[in-house]
């Protein structure tokens, strides 16, 4: 490197004159251009490692307006599928030659998310996205007006706001086909908490393939996606089966859930799947080492974080894109099996919740 290089900061110029193009060839690449000649853009790469050049993206920002900045506002990411979406969308932002801000808040207030939008805005992002499952973020949601692209995962935003999420209904549907098929009459639910639109459209799911089926709709269990709420379904639904009720199948809308529901029935002398059969939702890196393995329906947050971007990066170039939904797999494991001929029907009460 020469001397007069090396005692100040390095520039654009700098790797330009290195690899022998110009400043706008080096432009082109830094800025994941397509149309550069694939020989060319391996001599400016090779320059920038050589040189160790990092693109001063501030000052960048301040001449283009445009920072590839990508701004994240998220609520509740302590649960597993938000978790997993975020870090989803992190790497495909990053792909894209994009870094994520991140604005994590307590509640989805109205206010909490407009005072996070206009904050990341004020930091300059090209545009936002808002990472939620709850009623009352889309509501705030669809209330802002934002300067920069605004669009929506896992919750829609309203009348025309852009979003792309998982079909829940879809693998609701899996799991609920999945254990009618088994040969057992009906399938009962452990639900996810009020408010969650991934809660709803898993509920909605279960109830349209039973009914479909001409199924008995068992009065589902209201849950918190929590493992000590599926653990509390699972001693109410093992005192129904003592009680001489019907419970052979369980789909619960998540894995976590589903772990506390295995819990109780152990504790409760019920074999799975020789008494009950289990299905969760989110397939867990745990879920194939539960006892036993756990029949779920598995997720693509890589593939939802990747169409988020596309979305992002779509409405920055000014297009129209309304993106497919993420359609979810059943994943089949030891949890489920068919039918115990032992079992009788009995009857059914009222729906303490999702009616």
């Amino acid at each position: 490197m020469e001397s007069g290089v090396a005692s100040r900061a390095l520039v654009m110029a700098d790797v330009a004159a290195w690899a022998g193009v110009s400043h706008q060839t080096v432009s082109r690449v830094v800025n994941g251009h397509p149309n550069v000649a694939p020989r060319t853009r391996e001599r400016v790469e090779q320059a920038i490692a050589q040189l160790g050049y990092r693109p001063n993206y501030a000052a960048r920002a301040l001449v283009t307006g445009c920072s590839r900045t990508i701004g994240l506002v998220t609520v509740h990411v302590n649960h597993y599928g938000p978790a997993q979406t975020l870090i989803g969308l992190e790497k495909a932002a990053r792909v894209a030659g994009y870094s994520l801000s991140v604005s994590i808040l307590d509640e989805a207030t109205a206010a909490a998310v407009r005072e996070a939008v206009d904050r990341l805005v004020s930091h300059r992002v090209d545009a936002v996205v808002a990472l939620s499952t709850y009623d009352d973020a889309a509501r705030a949601i669809g209330l802002l007006e934002t300067p920069v692209p605004l669009v929506t995962v896992q919750v829609s935003g309203g009348e025309g706001r852009p979003a792309v999420g998982v079909d829940q209904e879809a693998g609701a549907r899996l799991a609920t086909a999945h254990l009618l098929s088994l040969g057992h009459r009906t399938v009962h639910h452990v639900t996810g908490p009020e408010g969650s639109q991934e809660a709803r459209g898993r509920v909605t799911g279960w109830r349209d393939v039973l009914e479909a089926a001409g199924a008995p709709v068992p009065p589902p269990l209201c849950g918190d996606w929590t493992a000590p709420s599926g653990h509390a379904a699972g001693r109410q639904l093992a005192d129904r089966i003592r009680r001489g009720e019907e419970v052979t199948a369980v789909f619960l809308a998540n894995d976590h859930m589903a772990l506390g529901l295995l819990a109780a029935l152990h504790e409760e002398g019920l074999s799975v799947p020789d008494d009950v059969s289990v299905v969760g939702f989110d397939d867990l890196p745990e879920a194939p080492y539960l006892a036993p393995p756990l029949t779920t329906v598995r997720q693509d947050f890589a593939e939802l974080g990747r169409r988020g971007v596309q979305l992002v990066l779509a409405r920055l170039a000014g297009e129209d894109v309304v993106p497919e939904p993420v359609v979810p797999v059943l994943v089949v494991r030891s949890s489920t099996g068919p039918v115990p001929v032992s079992r009788t029907p009995a009857g059914r009460d009222g729906h303490p919740c999702y009616r």
